[in-house]
């Protein structure tokens, strides 16, 4: 693409029209990704571990009652949530679109001989397996997905568990994302960051589908050196509390409970994010 392609762009792009995410899966911008993940400074690709470390014992105490079981995590990243529960006893797999950060936390498991298996594959295609106590999907990985993405996933979780296990998630209020597609275009400057490493300019803009009720955000990457431009697109699926109760109950689960947070440590890298705590039945 170049300058007159963002020009004549098309004004309000469709949900999922331009593509389904950002390129998780790109081995370049995996590994800048990954540096992020794990920066201290912020909480924006992972929380700080000492944020995390609360969630975990929460998780542990609150939802598994201290009993050691088996977890799969559903976008698992560099493994900072596996690699503590397994710390802790539980057996632990995680799949996850990104290459370096599978590679991290396959690296982490093997140096501190944890009981992690991690799988570098889709989670809407991925075969979960069984016999799981606890399948969880955090930090609003879920709504990203088409809806009927989000169904088959919750479907196959759902397969994965035994009788009574727990499924964690952490979604964004219905309000949040429609907040998202109503921000304000912006743009910025580095010398290299997270889309590129070479110095370019990013430009963002936002729409909100109101029929869908889908949250659309649209990043062109500016070389500066070239001018050549890139395009990347996410979108974002709203739904309401009887709307995450309904899917949950057409998935099979019941016994269906929201919770502020993950414990009780209310951080700005929660307040865009609630937790949904529910039974297989």
């Amino acid at each position: 693409m170049n300058l007159l392609d963002i020009v004549q762009r098309s004004r309000k792009p469709s949900p999922w029209s331009e593509g389904d995410k950002i390129p998780w899966n790109d081995p370049e911008f995996s590994r800048r990704m990954l540096a992020e993940h794990l920066d201290q400074a912020h909480d924006a690709a992972s929380r700080r571990f000492e944020i995390i470390d609360r969630h975990v014992d929460w998780i542990h105490r609150a939802v598994l009652a201290s009993k050691p079981t088996r977890v799969l995590d559903l976008g698992c990243g560099p493994g900072l949530y596996t690699s503590r529960l397994a710390a802790l006893g539980h057996e632990c797999v995680g799949i996850d679109f990104s290459p370096a950060s599978i590679a991290y936390a396959d690296e982490e498991a093997r140096r501190n001989k944890l009981r992690c298996t991690y799988l570098h594959q889709d989670i809407r295609t991925a075969d979960y397996g069984t016999g799981y106590g606890l399948v969880m999907s955090i930090f609003g990985e879920f709504n990203v997905f088409r809806p009927d993405d989000a169904k088959g996933i919750l479907k196959k979780a759902h397969q994965a568990l035994r009788e009574n296990g727990f499924l964690l998630m952490e979604p964004h209020p219905f309000e949040v994302v429609r907040q998202l597609g109503e921000q304000s275009p912006c743009w910025y400057s580095g010398e290299g960051g997270l889309f590129s490493a070479r110095p370019h300019l990013c430009l963002q803009e936002s729409f909100w589908d109101a029929e869908g009720l889908v949250a659309i955000e649209r990043y062109f990457i500016v070389d500066a050196a070239t001018g050549e431009a890139t395009r990347h697109s996410a979108s974002m699926q709203a739904y309401t509390d009887d709307g995450y109760r309904e899917l949950l109950a057409e998935c099979g689960f019941g016994d269906v409970t929201f919770y502020e947070t993950m414990g009780d440590l209310v951080s700005k890298a929660q307040s865009n994010l609630f937790a949904i705590v529910s039974k297989k039945h």
